[in-house]
């Protein structure tokens, strides 16, 4: 088996850490903390805990995040986080992520190229793509899968580079969940809840202790359901999440927690756009001077663009399913994490977290693509078909890391300081292999006729290729060695500065296994033929040194209310988001080519954040402007080089908490001008992005839940959620553009609500209707607007709540 070697360019950063240097900076640090305390926290005390009446409502309001890296409260840190409590989606019978972040606003979900389709939490943020971004416990969390939150206390989004938090990541930020964990507070939750589309769900949540200084928490999960409105699509689930601790009153605190989750069921490919507002195609519509008409599928025939003009196609039945029912989404999700920490004084903590995870999924999905006329009956709408392919994905990625976090306090000449430190090592992988039909295939074309659909009349008993490993698969891995430092310096009771720094050496590799597709003749002496078949491994190495940093500085005019203006970083490696870099050294440049700089992401902010009615509401706002440079883009003379970048400004709003007793809210709004402010510049006839918007980037989005709760036991909840009109594309030469089936996606706004009454001190029951005015809208669609998801439409869901 021959190899190709592709190792990127020397660079001139050297080698940062060692293990000896970074446990000298740890000892260091340490080392620094008095005796006395420290100015810095003569006011307050680091992870105070705040006492409150149990019987009072839970708060939407969070005060600070999981992560020891953050060493202020919320309203001291100079950044916009949101916050999301489980109170909170539990409310809203939010269940996933995806859902979860519905009360954020700048948050858009995609659905994939042309001839793959996106599974599980493909994140949209603030102009940027964030899938590789979401994190368990401030620890990478891989795979594109559909991640639950029924061992969430609470989902964390930090917006801009973060760069100096985690790491390689997306110019967006990041979104973190915070595990349930082991408490000395016993406690037993659950519910039971049914639902329209078969949706059937049951959780278990129990915290016993054992003495003074050990407990144990299992949390369970079990659901079966169908999807509302779309035919034959399952999604079904079971896990299982324990955590034990020990000596959790003391100063050493270790905490043991597993997880394990399960999902199956039949995943949706989407449905047609055809007759959708915005949709086009040549047929119905002639294409602009100087555009071609798209190829069909073959063995059709192409009618003439515009035999159809004036035509408006009827949308297709949204509940239309164009799979199979042997298409299948089979995830196993497993890690064990162990934490420890170590109080070695008042004001000094030390933090040592080790984790395995890996996640296996094995899905095959039928995809809807482009739509089929045929020539000699194409006035007829009953022949209309379309083409359909079977994707699959058959993928394991694993992560092994260990996290030691220092957080100390201490006075230098009078300033207080308030240090976090750390050292971080990750190994992470991905086992990709490639899913098709058998090569070469004696039925190649057995069943051509079998893979187009009826456009409006789909069956479902159609027979496939059966999907199977061909043999060729990737396999890709990053390692990373990190040490960070974050302090927040106190000058006096008005003014904090703060700054953070992390050095980064990352290392990623790719072996690929492909099949010659032709003939081709080796360069050796003699010469020798390789036919086509033979497998052949390529392998390619990207490794470098990287360094980010953040800046801030805190104005307090008050002691409720503080002013920012802070300044981020952040990296984005070739590869480091896939692990999968270019071997073949004739493939044009993209994103993975290993010898390319990483993309750089910036955030300028100035804001402000405010603690409101004895400190129980929080308003913030801050006006942005994050910048992401090294993009590939193609230049005039028809060469890809990394010399793009995109650009977003705006300004987001915040309002979070109780307004009165018994009354919460949670608003969100976010204004954005998403624009490529270097994109291609390429000659007239191809895709040119130059000053185009960025796609599914809306310029406005709107959230709202609010809730009221009566002394005699009912609860009444409300929300709306307001999405912008977006482009799926974005391409700024009409030509191109017309070649698009679903160039905008239409603005919408959802109406939810929920209810709940106490049966008894420890029953309740819930009721929760979604999309109560039953609005027709596009969840999203694929790059090429020729499939989209159907927004959820009018459901309810009903449960029985229980605590003791």
């Amino acid at each position: 088996m021959s190899k190709l070697y592709i190792r990127s360019k020397p660079l001139t950063c050297p080698r940062l850490l060692t293990p000896g240097s970074l446990s000298s900076a740890l000892v260091l640090a340490s080392s620094m903390a008095f005796a006395q305390e420290p100015a810095a926290l003569k006011d307050k005390k680091l992870d105070a805990v705040k006492v409150q009446d149990t019987a009072a409502e839970p708060s939407y309001k969070a005060d600070k995040v999981s992560s020891p890296k953050f060493t202020q409260p919320l309203i001291d840190t100079p950044q916009t986080i949101v916050v999301v409590k489980k109170e909170l989606f539990e409310q809203q019978a939010a269940t996933t992520l995806s859902e979860t972040l519905r009360n954020t606003p700048g948050i858009t979900m995609l659905m994939g190229e042309n001839g793959n389709t996106a599974t599980g939490d493909s994140i949209f943020m603030r102009g940027f793509d964030t899938q590789g971004s979401i994190f368990v416990d401030g620890i990478r969390d891989l795979g594109s899968i559909t991640r639950d939150v029924f061992n969430t206390e609470q989902v964390e989004i930090a917006k801009g580079p973060a760069g100096v938090d985690n790491g390689r990541g997306a110019a967006s930020g990041y979104v973190n969940l915070s595990s349930k964990r082991a408490n000395l507070e016993d406690a037993k939750n659950g519910n039971i809840t049914l639902g329209t589309a078969s949706y059937k769900r049951g959780t278990i949540d129990i915290n016993q202790s054992f003495g003074k200084d050990s407990a144990g928490r299992v949390n369970l999960v079990k659901q079966d359901s169908g999807i509302d409105e779309r035919d034959e699509v399952e999604y079904n689930l079971q896990g299982v999440a324990t955590s034990v601790g020990f000596g959790l009153s003391g100063k050493t605190r270790t905490f043991i927690n597993l997880f394990a989750l399960q999902q199956s069921g039949i995943p949706d490919g989407g449905v047609t756009t055809l007759g959708l507002d915005g949709y086009y195609n040549a047929i119905f519509d002639a294409r602009p001077s100087g555009g071609t008409a798209a190829t069909p599928t073959a063995p059709a025939v192409p009618p003439a663009p515009g035999v159809l003009a004036g035509t408006r196609p009827q949308a297709v039945d949204s509940s239309n399913f164009y799979g199979s029912r042997s298409d299948k989404n089979d995830v196993n999700a497993n890690m064990l994490t162990v934490i420890i920490e170590h109080d070695l004084d008042e004001h000094t903590t030390l933090r040592n977290s080790s984790r395995y995870g890996r996640t296996e999924q094995d899905q095959v999905l039928t995809g809807v693509n482009a739509l089929t006329f045929p020539t000699a009956t194409v006035t007829n709408p009953d022949t209309w078909t379309v083409a359909r392919s079977r994707q699959g994905k058959d993928q394991v990625n694993e992560i092994l890391t260990n996290q030691t976090n220092l957080k100390t306090a201490f006075d230098t000449w009078g300033l207080g300081h308030e240090l976090a430190t750390g050292i971080e090592f990750v190994y992470e992988s991905q086992d990709s292999w490639t899913l098709g039909t058998p090569w070469p295939s004696a039925t190649a074309t057995a069943r051509v006729a079998q893979v187009n659909a009826n456009v409006y009349n789909p069956s479902q008993a159609d027979e496939f290729q059966p999907v199977v490993r061909d043999g060729t698969k990737i396999y890709g891995q990053t390692t990373t060695q990190a040490f960070y430092g974050l302090d927040t310096l106190t000058l006096n009771p008005q003014w904090e500065l703060s700054a953070g720094l992390r050095l980064e050496h990352f290392n990623t590799t790719t072996d690929r296994v492909i099949r010659q597709s032709t003939a081709i003749s080796t360069t050796s002496t003699p010469p020798q033929l390789i036919p086509p078949g033979t497998m052949l491994g390529q392998t390619a190495e990207a490794s470098d040194d990287l360094v980010s940093w953040k800046l801030g500085a805190v104005f307090k005019p008050v002691e409720i209310a503080s002013v920012y203006l802070s300044y981020a970083t952040s990296q984005l490696p070739p590869g480091s988001t896939n692990f999968q870099l270019i071997t073949d050294p004739t493939a044009a440049i993209n994103a993975n080519s290993p010898n390319i700089d990483p993309q750089k992401g910036t955030n300028l902010e100035l804001g402000t954040k405010w603690n409101l009615l004895d400190e129980k509401l929080s308003l913030s706002a801050a006006v942005f402007k994050s910048t992401n440079e090294n993009e590939i883009a193609t230049q005039p003379d028809g060469t890809s080089q990394a010399v793009g970048e995109r650009e977003v400004n705006g300004v987001e709003f915040g309002l979070n908490g109780i307004i009165t007793q018994g009354w919460q809210i949670n608003v969100g709004l976010a204004l954005m001008d998403p624009e490529i402010t270097r994109g291609n510049r390429a000659s007239t006839g191809t895709a040119q992005t130059d000053g185009g918007s960025i796609q599914w980037s809306p310029e406005k989005t709107f959230t709202l839940w609010t809730s009221y709760a009566f002394d005699f036991g009912l609860t009444l909840a409300g929300g709306v959620r307001y999405v912008d009109s977006m482009l799926s594309s974005s391409l700024t030469n009409a030509e191109a553009q017309s070649h698009r089936s679903m160039l905008e996606i239409p603005d919408y706004t959802i109406f939810d609500a929920a209810a709940s009454y106490k049966l008894t001190p420890n029953l309740s029951l819930q009721l929760n209707l979604l999309n109560i005015t039953d609005e027709d809208y596009i969840a999203t669609v694929n790059n090429a607007g020729s499939r989209y998801y159907p927004g959820a439409p009018q459901s309810a869901k009903l449960g029985l709540n229980f605590t003791y």
